[in-house]
């Protein structure tokens, strides 16, 4: 049987850096449900940051658009995030996951953050379509409760 979620939230924020630091806690409150440590929790943290600041600075290149956010946990402690823009998208995936690589040059970014999202998190997919956007997902399964 396949894992059906027990709860889901849904946000959408303005493209401002401003929102980051908002998703980062909202999505922490809504894990927090299911008693992660303080580890675990602030590793998603981390992992969602630098997925909306993609979103930011890179999708929409610091203009206006819309982050998209939609979080479900299941019963098996696992939450799944998904953080998508419809910005420029990525015109290839496999170079953009490169630890340095950036497409703000002219920023002070070391990289699209790709390697600390895979660092923290237990599964990661990145999909995006040039000019329609880009879609990252994320996986975090918890450790049993003690």
């Amino acid at each position: 049987m396949k894992n059906k979620p027990v709860n889901e939230m849904k946000l959408e924020i303005d493209s401002k850096s401003i929102n980051e630091g908002f998703a980062r806690y909202t999505i922490s409150a809504f894990a927090a449900q299911l008693d992660p440590t303080v580890e675990e929790l602030s590793d998603l943290r981390c992992a969602v940051s630098e997925a909306v600041t993609n979103a930011i600075i890179h999708g929409y290149r610091g203009g206006q658009g819309i982050v998209y956010i939609n979080a479900r946990y299941f019963d098996d402690r696992s939450v799944r995030i998904k953080i998508a823009d419809k910005g420029v998208g990525i015109e290839d995936i496999k170079l953009a996951m490169q630890p340095l690589y950036t497409s703000d040059p002219g920023g002070e970014r070391g990289g699209m953050g790709f390697a600390v999202m895979q660092s923290f998190t237990d599964g990661l997919s990145v999909r995006s379509k040039p000019g329609k956007g880009t879609t990252i997902t994320m996986t975090k399964k918890f450790a049993p409760r003690r």
